[in-house]
């Protein structure tokens, strides 16, 4: 039996279980599980590779991405430069860190964007916002990150939501907005970011990375001011297929 799983916490969110269940079951891979670990604490990670010896492969979601890092005995060049990672390999007793989220959120952008590279606001600075980060980079994106608060007064790319409501011209310039923070998800689905939503309109483009529920408060609340809006669902479709692939080289 080949195990894979998801290290997380809280992950009663997660659709992870049930897209690779049904990959396995419509591919007939009947020799492949997967479960999920929801570990308090990252350092439990060491207990659930020690009950489960048949562990070829692990996702990671919030809030490991970049505490699992320390863990890794060896990281993918272009996830190491990402500075975040999604899926691990473990082969030979030794744990191997990449980051799909990159190929995933990416190659998702770019069919909805089509030619259009309008400036992005991030919002989030932990391991998803990351990745996404170096896609726009990629993709000659301009962005700016917005955080709830500026640790890094130097840093010039990066803004906060106090910002966004004390200078209209803002959502005005970056009319891509990008949530990477977990705000909205299930259970808690009427949370939001803290964005000034009177200052939306038809220009606007919304991508949430949350994709249960399939539309966020903040989906639809951005849809009623007339803005394209677009979940994660795609994303995580697309990552989830990377990881496949490198589970299996």
């Amino acid at each position: 039996m080949k195990k894979f799983g998801l290290i997380g916490f809280p992950l009663s969110h997660s659709f992870s279980k049930k897209y690779f269940t049904d990959k396995f079951e419509k591919e007939g891979l009947h020799d492949c599980l997967y479960n999920l670990y929801e570990i308090p604490d990252i350092s439990d990670l060491n207990q659930v590779l020690v009950s489960n010896p048949e562990l070829v492969g692990l996702n990671v979601t919030i809030p490991y991405k970049l505490q699992v890092i320390p863990f890794m005995d060896e990281l993918d060049p272009a996830c190491e430069a990402i500075g975040a990672v999604n899926t691990i390999k473990i082969s030979k007793g030794k744990l191997f860190g990449y980051n799909t989220d990159y190929y995933g959120f990416k190659s998702s952008l770019e069919t909805w964007l089509g030619d259009a590279r309008p400036r992005a606001l991030v919002l989030g600075t932990g391991g998803a916002s990351k990745a996404v980060v170096q896609a726009l980079i990629d993709l000659n994106i301009a962005y700016l990150r917005v955080s709830r608060t500026k640790v890094n007064q130097e840093d010039p790319l990066l803004i906060t939501y106090e910002d966004l409501h004390s200078n209209s011209a803002l959502l005005q310039a970056y009319t891509l907005i990008i949530n990477t923070t977990p705000l909205g998800t299930y259970p808690n689905t009427e949370r939001t970011p803290d964005i000034p939503i009177a200052q939306i309109d038809s220009r606007h483009l919304v991508y949430d990375l949350v994709y249960n529920p399939e539309n966020t408060a903040i989906m639809i609340a951005m849809a009623e001011k007339g803005a394209k809006v677009k979940n994660g669902l795609e994303m995580l479709h697309l990552q989830a297929e990377a990881s496949w692939d490198i589970w299996n080289r």
